[in-house]
C-alpha cells in the first residue's frame, strides 16, 4: 500500500485531499510548512509527495531541491495556484515528476500519481535488472567447450537476429549466458529484463509479460506495466519457457511475429523491440510431439541455438571455478580464500556434478563460511563427492581383491582402475578425446599415451 506525504499550508486542501486518496487505498501524512515536510519524508518514506509551490516558510521549489539532493529517487508533484503555471514548468525542469493546477479535479490527481507511481516502479526495476547484469560477471573457464561457447555468444551478439534458444541441464548457467549474449549486443545499453517462467502462477504470467489495465482482472487495482515494455530496447529473457501454457504461447507467437501485443483490458496494441532469449531444460522438440509446446513457436525461437554444456564435461574448469568461487564468497564474508589441495582437486574432477554450477558454488559457498582461509583436503567434502572418486582411496584397499587365484598384483588392480577411469571419461565425452582429457584433468597427449599403454 504506497504512502503519500502532503506537503501545503490549507488545512482544508490537505484533509479532504487525504480523505479521497485514503478511499483509493493509499496511506496519507500531512505537512503544513517546508520543514515539517523534510522531516515527514525521513520519518514515513513516501512512495510520492504531492508539494505545495507556496509555503509560509519557504519556497515550494526550495523544497523541491532539497528532496531532489536527498533522495533523488524520489517522485515529487508539484500543486500550483491557477496562473501560476511559469513556476510549475520551472519545477519540472528542477526534477518534479508532474504538477497540478488549482482547482483541480480527483480524477486528474488520481491519474497523476498512479502514473508517476507507475513511472518510479517501471525504473526502479529497470535499474534493478541493470544493475544484476552488471554484477553478473563473466563466464568462467579456459577448456575447448567454454572457449567454443565462448566464440558462440561473441558471433550471436553481434548478429542481427533477434531470438536465441538456450539448451542445458538445470544449474548450468543458462541466465549467465544469457546476459553475456546481452552485454556484447547493440542492445547493451538498454534494459535486461529476466523472467522465470515456471515460478508465476499461471494465471498471472500473461499480466506479467504484457501488463494489464486497471480493473482488468480481480485483484488489478491499478494499471501494471508488463515486462515487455520494460525490456524495450534491449533483452526479454524467459527462463524456463517450456512452462509456458499452452493458451499463452500463441499469444506470445503473436508478438514474436511482428513486435506488437496487447495488455490485458487494453483496446490499444503496443509495440516493444526487443530481443528474445529463451532458454530451457527440456527437450523441446519431444514437448512439441507430445503435444504440449506449439510446433510454430518452437521454430520460432529456434533461430539460433546454443548448449550450454553440463559440468561434467568441463574437465580442469570444474577446479578453476571451485577457486573463482572461493575468491568470491572471500570476498562477501570478509575471509581468506578456501584452498583446494591436490587430491581434492582431483575428487571434484571425478564427481558428475548432477547440479552442476549451482551444486558447485554451493558447496564452495558452505565450505567458506564453516572453513574460511583453510586447505580443503578430501576428508572436508561431501560423502557423494568422495564416494565418485574410489581411485583415490588408499592403497590398502587394493590387497583384499582377489581374482580367484589369490590376491592380485597391486599393478594389476592399479591397472584396472586406471583402465576404467579413461573408459568412463570417454563414455562421458561422448569419445571426444580433448573432450575426455579435459574430464580427467591431464592434457591430450597425455591421455593418448595411456590409451596407447592399456590397449584402448
Amino acid at each position: 500500500m504506497s504512502a503519500i506525504l502532503i506537503i501545503d499550508d490549507e488545512l482544508a486542501l490537505v484533509r479532504s485531499l487525504s480523505f479521497a486518496l485514503k478511499n483509493e487505498g493509499y496511506v496519507v501524512h500531512g505537512a503544513h510548512t517546508g520543514a515539517q515536510g523534510l522531516a515527514a519524508v525521513g520519518a514515513v518514506q513516501p512512495a510520492a509527495v504531492l508539494l505545495d509551490l507556496r509555503l509560509p516558510d519557504m519556497s515550494g521549489l526550495d523544497v523541491l531541491d532539497r528532496l531532489r539532493h536527498d533522495q533523488p529517487e524520489l517522485p515529487v508533484i508539484m500543486i500550483s495556484a491557477h496562473g501560476d503555471t511559469r513556476a510549475a514548468v520551472q519545477a519540472v525542469k528542477k526534477g518534479a515528476a508532474d504538477y497540478l493546477s488549482k482547482p483541480f479535479e480527483l480524477d486528474d490527481l488520481f491519474h497523476v500519481i498512479a502514473s508517476v507511481l507507475e513511472r518510479q516502479r517501471m525504473s526502479s526495476e529497470i535499474s534493478f535488472h541493470r544493475q544484476a547484469v552488471v554484477g553478473s560477471g563473466e563466464l568462467v573457464g579456459q577448456g575447448v567447450a567454454m572457449r567454443e561457447l565462448g566464440d558462440t555468444i561473441g558471433r550471436v551478439a553481434a548478429s542481427n537476429s533477434g531470438r536465441v534458444l538456450l539448451l542445458g541441464e538445470s544449474g548450468t548457467g543458462k541466465a549467465l549466458v544469457a546476459r553475456a549474449v546481452h552485454a556484447g549486443s547493440a542492445r547493451a545499453a538498454g534494459p535486461f529484463i529476466e523472467v522465470n517462467c515456471a515460478s508465476l502462477p499461471e494465471q498471472l504470467i500473461e499480466a506479467e509479460l504484457f501488463g494489464a489495465e486497471k480493473g482488468a482482472y480481480t485483484g488489478a487495482h491499478q494499471k501494471r506495466t508488463g515486462l515487455v515494455a520494460l525490456a524495450d530496447g534491449g533483452t526479454l529473457f524467459l527462463d524456463e519457457i517450456g512452462e509456458l501454457p499452452l493458451a499463452l504461447q500463441a499469444k506470445f507467437l503473436h508478438f514474436l511475429e511482428d513486435g506488437s501485443y496487447r495488455p490485458i483490458g487494453s483496446g490499444r496494441a503496443l509495440d516493444a523491440h526487443v530481443r528474445v532469449v529463451a532458454a530451457t531444460n527440456r527437450d523441446l522438440a519431444q514437448e512439441v510431439r507430445l503435444g504440449r509446446f506449439r510446433e510454430d513457436l518452437y521454430y520460432r525461437l529456434n533461430v539460433i541455438q546454443l548448449r550450454i554444456p553440463p559440468l561434467r564435461e568441463r574437465g580442469a574448469d570444474i577446479v578453476e571455478l571451485a577457486q573463482h568461487f572461493a575468491r568470491r564468497y572471500a570476498r562477501d564474508e570478509h575471509c581468506s580464500p578456501i584452498r583446494f589441495a591436490d587430491e581434492t582437486g582431483q575428487m571434484l574432477l571425478a564427481y558428475p556434478w548432477p547440479g552442476n554450477v549451482r551444486e558447485l558454488k554451493n558447496l564452495v559457498e558452505r565450505l567458506t563460511i564453516l572453513m574460511p582461509g583453510r586447505l580443503i583436503v578430501p576428508s572436508d567434502l561431501p560423502h557423494e563427492i568422495t564416494a565418485a572418486a574410489p581411485a583415490l582411496a588408499p592403497p590398502a584397499r587394493f590387497a583384499v581383491e582377489a581374482d580367484g587365484a589369490g590376491t592380485r598384483p597391486i599393478e594389476h588392480q592399479l591397472a584396472a582402475a586406471e583402465r576404467k577411469l579413461l573408459e568412463d571419461a570417454l563414455s562421458r565425452a561422448g569419445g571426444q578425446k580433448g573432450r575426455a582429457a579435459e574430464i580427467l584433468g591431464i592434457s591430450r597427449h597425455a591421455l593418448k599415451r595411456r590409451l596407447q599403454r592399456l590397449g584402448l
